[in-house]
């Protein structure tokens, strides 16, 4: 059914079939079919049922309505109620999901098919998935657990798989058509304002349009309060707050957005695609740096600069020959750009660092026809090609502003001309036994390359590497009833070391991080069963999990007398903490258990609940130091989320949610020096919301989060922010 300038998602009785970016283009319904499904949609109050494409694997969706109606303050904010995914925040405007303990390098985003990773990645959380609009997602899909096999490196811990909204392509009575929307977003935790408006226009369902610009203006976020840590009892540090005791310091930014989607539909079979997304981000602190707790209150860090556009083509044709049913194949092109900003608190000088990776990729995906083997038994095939090269330009300078003049270091944060490519051939197949039993198998060849000179006066190594691996993943789905079945899978994660790992300088929460180009690949090997029941009345996903991280990356203690000289404006000498990056001399595990659990009540009423456990520990990087073996870097505490829903043929709808952690006290070597972590580890929490809106489909939406209601102090386990205080987020938006 056809989503109308995303202002609504089709509400049914039964599941709702998946439409993967690989799929072919969906049907477009007649004005006639179209008036009967808007009259199933209002006298219905069920929620709709959306599969995850991976459907055997552990993998949850997040609609465009749970956008609509949680109204998460961005792509990682998103993801905070689905079983296996804690979120961390560095600053109010960067935020990264964990997946199953891991997050950053190890953890792949793709956007309508299309690989977001680079490499420049950071060890631990990064920002980058910040950088979708949430307001152009159809759906969001998480899938947990390694799958390399599908989505190449990085892909260790999981994928986000980030689908966005496509234009109507309406038939009607008239050759053309056209949808507005317009909406406005407030929230009173930090003063946010902002908009979008958008468009959707179109020809005779062949050519279609859509698009839109957004705004809004974020300042200080104001929490429930500080935060003490368990260990001590002590006042944690970071952040630090005004004299009001809640108003946080080091956050607040502003964003703009603009996004285009062509769509032509050149017949029945083949349908061309031409994408363009632009995210820009300003005027955006880095909290536990702005100002950092050893330096005056006038050091600051701020992310002047954080940009990412994207622009691609991509062919789509379905009903071809048997060997190639349905084809999908990208060409994109990326430009992700950072320039940081450190005011010292002397004013005497300014330190500026500027960074960009130009991304050119592509990839196929081809699935054939189901081919019928015997009675009861049916073999499809999937199979394709990836490659994405990055260019790296960076570089780092002093403004001494007292005399106008600038200093240019011999080096950025990366070394400049750097190449990166990661590449990969594979492929997959599906058995399937009397619809009693599916098998899956496949595997993929995957080429890395990084090249970058050296700088000998800031005595940093040339790189110059190829890596060549193989991984392969399976599993198997037994329906043991109807509506209930039992899954085992087997996959296999990958991950070559990226320019950050070999090339980069850098302040991090623990302290200065060094490069070493003579890092190792990493891999995993991930093992989970659970069962997933699709009844009427009840949909049921558990999971038990192992990860084994071979060769893991993380970072090893050294003297801040063996600082390197030079090295941009990452001041490792002056420095409390130093770190290199080493590849872990045994394996590193990451086990526990995910799983959600969703009832279709009477009445409208309905209930969802989803509950999460990591427990990760691999070598001490300090050879011969006992413990032998240690905590991995912030892996999050027990924790999970509750819904509660209440829905109306009228349009009308009320919920309650609540989101809680245990507090962890589980610490990596580097999490003890890490300022933005408590004494002894990060208390847990527990927070309510209340919910309530209206819509009147496809016209008008008014949606209301109390958010917050007792005013709770907490904080996510590794983040520099606590969360919002008790808050209104209001969103209105008016469609004609």
């Amino acid at each position: 059914m056809p989503f109308k300038a995303g202002l609504k998602e089709p509400v049914t009785e039964g599941p709702i079939a998946p439409t993967p970016v690989e799929a072919a283009p969906p049907p477009r319904l007649t004005p006639e079919a179209k008036a009967r499904a808007s009259k199933v949609g209002r006298t219905t109050v069920r929620e709709p049922r959306v599969k995850a494409v991976n459907d055997t694997r552990a993998a949850t969706v997040v609609t465009r309505r749970d956008l609509e109606e949680r109204l998460p303050r961005s792509a990682p904010d998103a993801l905070r109620f689905e079983p296996g995914v804690y979120v961390q925040q560095t600053a109010h405007g960067q935020g990264s999901p964990y997946v199953r303990g891991l997050t950053g390098q190890q953890t792949i985003m793709m956007f309508d098919g299309i690989r977001l990773n680079n490499s420049t990645f950071r060890q631990g959380p990064n920002q980058y998935f910040f950088t979708i609009d949430s307001r152009t997602l159809q759906k969001l899909e998480v899938l947990r657990g390694a799958s390399s096999t599908r989505y190449g490196a990085d892909a260790m811990g999981g994928a986000l798989l980030a689908t966005p909204i496509e234009p109507t392509l309406e038939v009607g009575p008239r050759s053309w058509y056209g949808h507005s929307k317009a909406a406005m977003r407030t929230g009173t935790a930090d003063g946010e304002l902002g908009g979008r408006a958008q468009l959707d226009v179109g020809y005779k369902g062949k050519v279609g349009l859509f698009g839109g610009v957004g705004y809004r203006d974020v300042g200080l976020l104001r929490a429930g309060g500080k935060i003490f840590a368990p260990g001590d009892g002590s006042e944690v540090k970071v952040p630090l707050f005004a004299a009001d005791g809640v108003t946080q310091r080091g956050t607040g930014f502003r964003e703009f957005t603009a996004d285009a989607r062509l769509v032509w539909q050149v017949d029945d079979r083949r349908r061309i695609t031409l994408g363009y997304y632009d995210y820009r981000q300003r005027d955006a602190p880095r909290t536990d740096r702005c100002p950092p707790v050893t330096a005056p209150q006038g050091d600051c860090l701020i992310y002047d600069q954080q940009d990412r556009t994207l622009v691609y083509a991509a062919f789509d044709a379905r009903r071809g020959p048997a060997a190639a049913e349905t084809v999908r194949w990208t060409v994109s092109f990326q430009n992700q750009h950072e320039r940081r900003r450190h005011d010292p608190a002397s004013r005497k000088y300014r330190g500026i660092g500027s960074d960009d990776v130009r991304t050119v990729g592509t990839g196929l995906r081809i699935d054939t026809r189901e081919f019928r083997l015997a009675r009861g038994v049916a073999l499809k095939l999937s199979y394709g090609l990836d490659t994405y090269v990055d260019f790296i330009a960076s570089e780092a300078w002093n403004v001494y502003l007292d005399v106008g003049m600038t200093s240019k270091y011999s080096r950025g944060q990366y070394l400049d001309g750097g190449k990166y490519m990661t590449s990969g051939i594979w492929s997959e197949g599906q058995l399937s036994f009397y619809d009693r039993l599916e098998l899956r198998a496949g595997g993929r060849g995957a080429l890395v390359l990084a090249r970058a000179a050296g700088d000998p006066k800031s005595e940093s190594a040339a790189v110059d590497k190829l890596w060549g691996t193989g991984v392969a993943g399976g599993g198997l789905a037994l329906r043991l009833v109807d509506g209930v079945r039992w899954l085992v899978n087997l996959d296999q994660g990958y991950r070559a070391p990226n320019m950050d790992d070999l090339t980069s300088r850098q302040q991090t929460g623990a302290g200065w991080q060094g490069e070493n180009a003579a890092l190792r690949p990493e891999k995993a090997l991930s093992v989970e069963t659970g069962f997933k029941v699709e009844r009427p009345r009840l949909e049921l996903q558990v999971f038990g999990f192992q990860s084994t991280i071979h060769g893991m990356i993380g970072r090893s203690p050294f003297d801040i007398s063996d600082c390197p000289p030079g090295g941009g404006d990452t001041g490792c000498a002056a420095s409390k903490t130093a770190f290199r990056l080493v590849n872990f001399a045994g394996p590193s595990v990451v086990r526990g258990i995910d799983g959600a659990v969703r009832l279709f009540l009477p009445a409208g009423f309905g209930v969802r609940a989803t509950v999460a456990y990591a427990w990760g520990d691999g070598p001490n990087p300090i050879a011969g130091n006992t413990p032998v073996r240690l905590p991995l870097s912030r892996v999050p505490p027990l924790n999970g989320t509750a819904e509660v829903s209440w829905r109306h043929a009228s349009g009308f709808y009320l919920a309650g949610a609540l989101r809680w952690a245990r507090a962890q006290t589980r610490l990596a070597l580097a999490d003890t020096a890490d300022r933005r972590i408590p004494t002894g580890g990060t208390p847990g929490f527990a927070v309510a919301d209340l919910r309530a809106g209206y819509r009147f489909q496809p016209h008008a939406l008014v949606a209301l989060v109390l958010e917050n209601i007792t005013n709770a102090a907490y904080r996510y386990h590794g983040s520099s922010i606590n969360g919002p205080g008790r808050s209104l987020n209001i969103l209105l938006e008016v469609g004609l």
